[in-house]
């Protein structure tokens, strides 16, 4: 598995590379209690990507509200043409099998958080486990909710968190990668 999941992201990196851009991006993210670690991603977004949000949001009430509610907009305007596809279909996440690798992840486990998005953050069963390359709340609702209810998933999880359950958990990612409701 690892031998296939290198060659797409090589494929993939290559593709971004050819947009003139580094495909690699690391970004700080929250850990098991707290713990700050860098996460890895391709690239899926423009040069100076927050400074372009802020302004978007400044000119546009319903995205800043849509951002407040979800902290994602369904039409983001960082995001690159490959990049929409990357994000739909879960490919951008890839490099975060290296996470997993060194222990900052695990498999399964909430979606890991921004440090700025834990004041946004209810509840501390997050806090408890380490954050997921997928997760009950990839398969559920994915962005079909708030980034408060995404804390009832972990919550759910951690309540019901078991060999069996991550199994369970695991099967059912290719279904929701596959329908490509990522953003």
């Amino acid at each position: 598995m690892a031998p296939l999941a290198l060659a797409i992201v090589g494929v993939l990196a290559l593709l971004i590379r050819l947009d003139g851009e580094g495909a690699f991006y690391s970004q700080p993210r929250l850990g098991k209690n707290g713990k700050v670690f860098k996460l890895w991603k391709l690239r899926s977004m423009v040069p100076q990507a927050e400074l372009r949000l802020e302004e978007y949001l400044e000119g546009n009430p319903e995205a800043r509200a849509e951002w407040e509610r979800t902290q994602k907009l369904r039409d983001d305007p960082r995001i690159t043409r490959l990049g929409k596809y990357l994000r739909k279909y879960s490919l951008d996440e890839l490099p975060q099998l290296l996470n997993v690798f060194i222990g900052d992840m695990s498999l399964v486990g909430p979606r890991p958080m921004l440090p700025e998005q834990r004041p946004h953050y209810p509840g501390t069963a997050y806090f408890d486990m380490r954050p997921g390359l997928t997760g009950l709340w990839q398969i559920s609702d994915r962005n079909n909710c708030t980034f408060a209810e995404r804390a009832m998933h972990d919550t759910r999880y951690a309540a019901m968190m078991s060999f069996g359950a991550d199994l369970w958990i695991l099967s059912m990612t290719p279904v929701a990668v596959f329908k490509g409701t990522g953003l």
